[in-house]
C-alpha cells in the first residue's frame, strides 16, 4: 500500500527565495528504504535531498540521511544547515521551540548545528560544526586541475599551497585560482574522468573546489568559490558547505604557529544565477585545527506530500 511522506524545500545560504542552494527535506522518512530514498532524491533533482529519521540515541535530535542525485553521502554542508532550519521552523509552526543546538547522526559522525535567530527569536538559518577534523590527502599537479576546470595552467596558483585533497567529513580537491579566472571555469568531463582514474579518491567521489581571494572584499566577500562534481551528477553546485569547511580548515592550517579563529565570508553560485553567501571559520590551537564551522541563512520555498 502506498505511504505518504511530507516534505519541504528550502533555499540555503541566502536570505531570498530562488537564490542559494535548494534542498528537499523529507521530514518523516520512517518506512522508506534506501532504494526509495535514492529514487526520491533523483526525482527532486537537487544536488542533495535529506531524509529525517528517529535518532539511535534519544539524546540526539535526529538521524539524517543525505542523498545526491546518484548516491548516498556521509556528510554535506547545505543539507545540514537547511534541515536544521526546516525542523526548527516546523517546531515554531506548532508552538514549540527547538535549540539552541540540534544534533544529527550521520555517516561521518555526529553533527552539532546551532540555530540562528533574528531579534524576534525567529529562526533564520543555522551554523554546523564539522563532524571530523581536517585531513589532507594527495596533491594533484596544477596543470591537471586546470584541465579539469577548463583553465590555463597559469591560472592555478601554488604559492600558498598545491592543489590538495582536503576533508572535514567529505573530500574535495581544493585549488586556488586567480580572481580573473574563476568566472571562466567550466567542468571538463573527459579531463575529470581521466584525473579521477589517475588520482582516485578513497571514497570514490571526485569533486573539485576552486577559490579565489577577493581584492578589497569585492561583492562583500573575502573569497569567491565554485565547486564542480561532473562525475557525481552535479556539474556545478550553487553552495557547498562541506567544501568551504574543508577550505577554511586548510587555510587555517597554513597559518603556522598562529592560534585563534580564522573567519571568512564566501560567495558562491554567482555564475549559476544563484548567489550564495557562506560564513566559515576554523579554530586552531597548538598548530592544529580544532573546530570548523559553516553557516548561513535560509528561506522556505515549497512544501507538499510524497506518495511512495
Amino acid at each position: 500500500m502506498p505511504t505518504r511522506h511530507d516534505y519541504l524545500t528550502v533555499d540555503v545560504f541566502t536570505d531570498r527565495a530562488f537564490a542559494g542552494n535548494p534542498l528537499a527535506v523529507v521530514t518523516a522518512a520512517t518506512g522508506l528504504s534506501a532504494v526509495q530514498m535514492q529514487a526520491i532524491a533523483a526525482e527532486f533533482n537537487y544536488s542533495e535531498s535529506t531524509f529525517v529519521l528517529p535518532p539511535e540515541d534519544p539524546a540526539h535530535t535526529a538521524r539524517v540521511r543525505i542523498f545526491t542525485r546518484q548516491n548516498e553521502i556521509p556528510f554535506a554542508g547545505h543539507p545540514n544547515v537547511g534541515t536544521a532550519f526546516t525542523l526548527a521552523r516546523l517546531a515554531e509552526r506548532s508552538g514549540r521551540t527547538l535549540g539552541p543546538t540540534l544534533r544529527f547522526e550521520e555517516g561521518a559522525g555526529l553533527v552539532p548545528i546551532d540555530l540562528m535567530r533574528d531579534a524576534d527569536a525567529r529562526v533564520i538559518g543555522a551554523t554546523l560544526t564539522a563532524p571530523q577534523p581536517l585531513t589532507l590527502g594527495r596533491q594533484v599537479p596544477a596543470a591537471v586541475v586546470a584541465r579539469c576546470v577548463g583553465l590555463d595552467a597559469a591560472a592555478v596558483l601554488t604559492s600558498r599551497h598545491e592543489p590538495v585533497v582536503a576533508s572535514v567529513g567529505l573530500p574535495f580537491l581544493i585549488a586556488e585560482v586567480t580572481p580573473e579566472a574563476i568566472g571562466h571555469a567550466r567542468a571538463d568531463v573527459a579531463a575529470a574522468t581521466d584525473t579521477a582514474r589517475r588520482f582516485p579518491f578513497k571514497t570514490g567521489r571526485f569533486s573539485i573546489h576552486i577559490y579565489a581571494r577577493t581584492p578589497d572584499r569585492r561583492d562583500g566577500a573575502d573569497l569567491r568559490a565554485r565547486m564542480f562534481s561532473p562525475l557525481g551528477g552535479t556539474g556545478e553546485d550553487p553552495a557547498t558547505g562541506s567544501a568551504n569547511g574543508a577550505l577554511i580548515a586548510l587555510l587555517a592550517g597554513l597559518e603556522a604557529g598562529v592560534d585563534g579563529v580564522l573567519a571568512r565570508d564566501v560567495l558562491q553560485g554567482v555564475e549559476m544565477g544563484r548567489p550564495s553567501r557562506l560564513q566559515v571559520s576554523a579554530e586552531t590551537k597548538a598548530g592544529a585545527v580544532t573546530r570548523v564551522r559553516v553557516g548561513g541563512r535560509c528561506v522556505p520555498v515549497m512544501e507538499g506530500t510524497l506518495t511512495v
